[in-house]
């Protein structure tokens, strides 16, 4: 099993246990429209024959892709770098189009790490009187190999969600969802109920399978009604500030 390489808002790593029971084991191909942090990709045992991590979101595409093409020298990037409150600040200011790729990928996975709460905007220094710093300088080469070694055969697209399931739907394709949750904000696009009332559309019409997850609320009950629905419970902590109630999450299926 190899962890995800970057927090994400809503991640699925500590749901990973509760969700792979309810994938489909019969699919060829794996696609994750919504990737983020690819959470249930990396963690999970039994790699399908062919995989798709697809993101609107260019930074995280490009990290993927020097993540697999550029390994060495994006490690190299680190090599003298500290956990500081100035440097986040520097690189926080700094313009992702000035930057080369592996410099983008560097500075994306830096302030993603640093972050408080994970948050892809409106980022701000992330400090914890109760943990160390979710950058580990030490294990970041040990942690990019495996990786690295995890995506060999993925295969990285950026686009729209739409054309990737246009693209990748079959039979044999199995999809998991993770769209950004209904009335939150830190995911950095704009997600309105016309694409919830697309997702559930296309999962009604689509010729493969889907478990898609989306935050418990009437709103979206009422736009996935008729789909088998799993209520899901977690306990969520931001910034090593302790656990919150526990809020719960949908799991949507088609099958």
């Amino acid at each position: 099993m190899t962890k995800p390489i970057i927090p994400w808002p809503g991640g699925k790593r500590r749901l990973a246990d509760k969700l792979f029971p309810l994938f489909d084991n019969s699919h060829t191909c794996y696609v994750e429209p919504f990737a983020g942090a690819g959470a249930l990709l990396f963690m999970r045992a039994d790699p399908a024959k062919v995989e798709v991590l697809n993101d609107i979101n260019g930074d995280i595409v490009n990290l993927y892709r020097c993540v697999q093409h550029h390994l060495d020298e994006l490690v190299r990037q680190f090599r003298w770098q500290l956990v500081s409150r100035e440097e986040f600040d520097r690189l926080l200011r700094s313009r992702a189009d000035t930057l080369t790729d592996i410099q983008r990928a560097a500075r994306f996975l830096y302030l993603q790490k640093v972050a408080f709460g994970a948050k892809v905007t409106g980022q701000t220094f992330g400090v914890a009187k109760t943990s160390p710093p979710r950058l580990n300088l030490l294990r970041i080469e040990e942690d990019l190999s495996t990786a690295h070694l995890r995506l060999a055969r993925v295969f990285v697209e950026n686009e729209s969600w739409q054309q990737t399931v246009k693209r990748y739907d079959s039979p044999g394709t199995f999809f998991f969802m993770d769209p950004p949750y209904w009335q939150t904000a830190g995911y950095g696009v704009e997600f309105g109920m016309e694409q919830y009332q697309q997702l559930a559309d296309v999962m009604r019409t689509m010729a493969g399978k889907c478990l898609l997850t989306v935050n418990d609320h009437p709103d979206m009950r009422a736009v996935f009604k008729g789909f088998k629905t799993s209520r899901l419970q977690i306990a969520y902590s931001v910034g090593g500030q302790g656990k919150s109630p526990t809020v719960g999450e949908l799991a949507i299926r088609n099958y």
